[in-house]
């Protein structure tokens, strides 16, 4: 068998360079979904077999499954694996009114009255697909967000969004997650006066709270509770966590020093075999085959953050 060390690496990526390590990583160890959206993204690979591989993982309830999100295992549709799919298609330009049609379908049948999905720790903790759980900001609002991104309407979308609003309006005693979560629905949300305006006080609440590392340095400047979604640093959320595009609202919440330390500290994460550290799902006890699995999604989700702010060598 040939040798990982012979497939060409990315043009212009230097041999130990931060995208050479992580491609090395990703072809030793990721799943076919994870190979096929890395030569994607980095390599300008074709969009139709990053579908393919995401095909394996849907079922007919327009949901999916099967592990897609790698810390809940099990077939059975739930909300966690299709934000991720629903993620994947955005990646490669494929989240269009069609695909979105039986997704939406899908996550109607598992929202409450007010179009709220329920969080990834009910089901991590024994929750079924077919029970009726309390709504979450966090769920929700990344869904709702990558939607209105591809400019995607549907019935359940409009009562989504109103729950967003409400939620993200009146947000005050937030953990890191929430905020997280909220950021990426203010990113696409389409009133974008409004947008701003409530991202200014997000802001202004990440920064009384103490929801945010900024200075790496000093052991009591760390967030004031741990993060939801969980992060491999230490449950807490740095600059880049909450403005993970420089056209983000929530770039504006940090000087460039403070955001050039944060990049410097995701940066410095990436391991010695070239991969990031797994992220970690509220409740979730991941299996050995599950923390493999995570690594490559947040090794690719590392390189798109410092891709996006030309921190990508």
């Amino acid at each position: 068998m040939a040798d990982i060390a012979a497939v060409p690496l990315t043009p212009a990526s230097p041999p130990h360079g931060t995208l050479a390590r992580a491609e090395r990583f990703v072809w030793l160890t990721a799943r076919v979904l994870e190979q096929r959206l890395f030569a994607h993204r980095f390599r300008d690979g074709a969009p139709g077999p990053v579908e393919t591989a995401l095909e394996a993982y849907r079922n007919d309830d327009g949901g999916y499954g099967h592990g897609l999100e790698p810390a809940l295992r099990g077939p059975v549709s739930l909300p966690a694996h299709t934000a991720r799919a629903l993620d994947v298609l955005d990646a490669v330009g494929r989240c269009d009114a069609r695909r979105a049609e039986d997704v939406c379908r899908f996550l109607t049948s598992v929202s409450t009255a007010e179009g709220a999905l329920p969080a990834v720790d009910a089901y991590a903790n024994g929750g079924g697909a077919a029970a009726r759980l309390p709504g979450s900001l966090s769920a929700t609002a990344p869904v709702v967000g990558l939607l209105h991104r591809n400019e995607v309407w549907h019935p359940w979308l409009f009562r989504a969004t109103d729950f967003c609003w409400q939620a993200v309006e009146s947000l005050e005693a937030a953990r890191p997650g929430d905020v997280a979560a909220s950021v990426l629905f203010l990113d696409h949300a389409p009133d974008r006066a409004r947008a701003e305006t409530a991202a200014e006080r997000l802001g202004r609440l990440v920064r009384r709270e103490r929801l945010v590392v900024l200075n790496l340095k000093d052991p009591d400047d760390r967030p004031s509770a741990p993060a939801p979604s969980g992060h491999a640093h230490g449950d807490h959320h740095f600059p880049h966590d909450y403005a993970r595009t420089p056209d983000s609202p929530a770039r504006a919440w940090f000087a460039d020093a403070e955001m050039d330390r944060s990049l410097d500290a995701l940066a410095a994460g990436q391991q010695d075999d070239g991969g990031w550290p797994a992220r970690r799902l509220p409740g979730a006890q991941p299996t050995p085959a599950a923390l493999l699995e995570a690594r490559p999604i947040a090794t690719i989700e590392a390189l798109r953050t410092l891709g996006a702010y030309g921190r990508l060598v």
